[in-house]
């Protein structure tokens, strides 16, 4: 069984209990909006990382001493698994919300699924092919009800997603 942890926008910050989902994990996949090497360095627990640039993964939005990081990644990546391909992006150059999962099913038809972040919100869309999937934010900013990710399981040519979600953490009260 290959097992991948599913994350997206973290904007420097991976939430302890996401991380300690990556125990028994192959993959680590990030799915844009990364804010720093820390959580690149973080997912390194998995076996293998494979992250994508979102729109806040800018030099200027980065620290300094992280930017060197940022040359290697790429907007799209694309991971060859048992059963199929995953295709990773961050999603914010599909314009349309309404229409974004129809547009990733038009743009990749080839791939057993797609994941993407930037909307902050976990989507398990499997009605059509390629399923489309959103993680959800793994870290403080905008979770929608608290820090999520994807777990996906693969044996043989059969995937299963378990969605995760922990409750939010209290906001640190100023002294």
């Amino acid at each position: 069984m290959l097992r991948v942890l599913l994350v997206a926008d973290s904007h420097g910050v991976l939430d302890s209990r996401i991380e300690a989902q990556l125990a028994g994990c192959d993959w680590a996949v990030h799915a844009g909006d990364i804010g720093n090497a820390d959580v690149l360095d973080r997912l390194g627990a998995a076996s293998q990382v494979c992250a994508v640039r979102g729109n806040n993964d800018q030099p200027s939005k980065w620290p300094a001493q992280d930017v060197h990081r940022l040359a290697q990644l790429n907007e799209e990546a694309r991971l060859n698994f048992p059963g199929g391909e995953l295709v990773v992006v961050h999603g914010h150059r599909v314009r349309s919300a309404a229409a974004r999962h129809a547009e990733l099913r038009r743009i990749y038809p080839q791939a057993r699924a797609v994941v993407y972040g930037h909307s902050h919100r976990q989507v398990c869309d499997q009605q059509a092919s390629p399923w489309i999937l959103n993680p959800g934010a793994c870290g403080r900013a905008r979770t929608y009800g608290g820090p999520s990710c994807l777990l996906l399981s693969i044996a043989g040519s059969r995937w299963n997603v378990e969605p995760i979600r922990f409750p939010p953490l209290p906001r640190s009260k100023s002294p």
